[in-house]
């Protein structure tokens, strides 16, 4: 399709092998030509300190731009419009927008993530929590195995984000099959863009909800406080705010679920580590920094657009360019940590590109940071007998190559606390 030479490396749109396709792709450097499904072509950029100069903030002279009029294969046609990762580039908002825009979006929905509102929050996230654990024993079957990213690791951020914007009970399972159809690049596209329609159509419908009662535009929520502010600038306009509500959900949902996924199962299989923790020896704060660079959240994020030729890594990348960013490569780049491929809590990961750099940096960093917060330490305190139910190395990576967590994870409960 592209007329590009063909690439040494096809990603896997599965992505059932995370970190040995990380360490084939390093094998060629930090900076690599890959191809996509649909047979187009990018860069992926894995380096930490690559990843750091590629999103440097340059407003007078970028190297690269959100704006997908910026990719030659787009321009030339030959991106198809059933591609899988369009929707990632074409949407107006956010997360394709570049400054000025940005700023204004993003200052936008930022008074929701103030200090302030992110600990009103609190006591709503304690409860969330404490409610999936009190239903765990039910979704467990003989042998009290259950499989804890369904019934933990991902209700916990959806309902987190429920709280946030208000999500109404009968729009809510609309959002989660929306969000999960956006990450998986392996699902049927039919079925994928027909759940991604259904969750547009329903925040429209929230937001028309809440535009219409005053009782609900007069709450303190994310939904309510953009909507009040429409029309204020240039850039608060219906299709921004739309926008912002499906990024909210996007990007807060699986991500964080990946988080205390892999958080749990790193000191699931790193008993030293989990003793430490448990006995306050090592913080929960340094075991999320831990994971966030050990096991980064986001896999392959697309995507970003050459503006100018420029060097990166070795590699010359020309203008009109595809980029992604593998920040699950950044957080093993051994010119950056020693002993990459090792969780080890005790190191100081605070640098981690987790949550990205730059411009971009997640708006949404805080609030993961309480969910993973309220619900490692009161899972373990709950289940102290907790167990994997199978062999780790068996069990499969969630579909798709945006995010990074586990399809399932099988646990045995063990004998709750009273």
């Amino acid at each position: 399709m592209t007329s590009e030479a063909p690439a040494r490396h096809v990603l896997d749109p599965t992505g059932q092998d995370v970190y040995g396709e990380i360490d084939r792709l390093r094998g060629d450097g930090p900076v690599v030509r890959v191809e996509m499904p649909g047979g187009l072509h990018a860069w992926v950029v894995l380096g930490y300190a690559e990843a750091v100069e590629l999103l440097k903030v340059r407003n007078k002279d970028p190297l690269v731009s959100k704006d997908i009029a910026y990719w030659a294969d787009y321009l030339a046609g030959l991106v198809p419009n059933d591609w899988p990762l369009l929707r990632w580039a074409v949407k107006a908002g956010m997360f394709t927008a570049d400054p000025p825009l940005h700023r204004d979006l993003k200052s936008w929905a930022a008074p929701a993530f103030t200090r302030r509102r992110i600990t009103r929050l609190t006591p709503v996230i304690e409860q969330i929590v404490t409610d999936r654990l009190d239903v765990l024993p039910r979704e467990a079957t003989a042998g009290q195995v259950v499989d804890l990213r369904s019934a933990f690791c991902l209700p916990v951020p959806i309902e987190a984000i429920g709280a946030l914007l208000s999500v109404p009970d009968d729009l809510a399972p609309t959002f989660l099959l929306g969000a999960d159809a956006l990450f998986d690049t392996a699902l049927d596209l039919k079925l994928a863009e027909a759940r991604f329609m259904a969750l547009l159509s329903a925040i429209e419908t929230m937001v028309d909800r809440t535009i219409a009662d005053p009782d609900l535009l007069s709450r303190r929520d994310l939904t309510s406080d953009m909507v009040r502010s429409l029309g204020e600038k240039d850039a608060y306009t219906r299709e921004a705010l739309l926008e912002t509500m499906r990024l909210t959900i996007v990007a807060g949902y699986e991500t964080t679920g990946n988080l205390i996924d892999q958080a749990t199962f790193a000191l699931l299989t790193h008993p030293e580590h989990r003793t430490a923790v448990l006995a306050g020896k090592v913080s929960w704060d340094a075991v999320i920094d831990e994971t966030l660079r050990w096991a980064g959240v986001a896999g392959n994020l697309p995507l970003r657009f050459a503006v100018q030729d420029f060097e990166l890594g070795g590699a010359h990348i020309k203008a009109g360019d595809a980029i992604l960013v593998s920040y699950a490569g950044t957080g093993r780049d051994p010119a950056k940590y020693s002993q990459p491929d090792v969780f080890d809590p005790t190191r100081d990961s605070r640098d981690h590109l987790g949550f990205g750099h730059g411009t971009h940096y997640c708006l949404g960093a805080p609030l993961a940071v309480l969910e993973a917060k309220t619900a490692l330490p009161a899972l373990f305190e709950r289940y102290p007998d907790l167990s994997l139910a199978e062999d780790p190395t068996t069990i499969p990576a969630n579909p798709g190559f945006i995010t990074n967590g586990h399809a399932r994870l099988p646990v045995r409960l063990g004998t709750p606390t009273a």
